[in-house]
């Protein structure tokens, strides 16, 4: 049973640690850019949409289609950096407790 207790244990400090980490993530912030820095998103760790900045020389009418795909484009750039911001976290909490490949914590 000493063996189940130490199993709780690390549980437990793997909850604080996860508490921990979602606080920073949510802290976080990452800037995805497309158009060679025409367009920048801002996201925080979770992913939440925080800000973008657009180059005023994309500011133009029949630009419209090419400023959406670089929008979305940015957008895809900033997530990618916050999943990996996330997973690097996410290596620090669970360095003991062996879990399944694959298993997304806490998302």
């Amino acid at each position: 049973m000493k063996n189940l207790a130490d199993i709780m244990k690390q549980v437990q400090s793997m909850q604080s640690k996860m508490t921990d980490m979602q606080a920073k993530l949510e802290a976080t912030t990452v800037t995805g850019q497309s158009g060679g820095g025409l367009v920048k998103v801002t996201l925080n760790g979770k992913g939440v949409l925080s800000g973008i900045d657009i180059d005023a020389s994309l500011m133009k009418a029949d630009e419209k289609d090419i400023l959406e795909d670089l929008i979305v484009a940015a957008h895809a750039d900033a997530k990618a950096k916050a999943e990996a911001a996330a997973a690097e976290e996410m290596k620090a909490v669970t360095g003991g407790l062996p879990l399944p490949p694959g298993l997304k914590l806490p998302f």
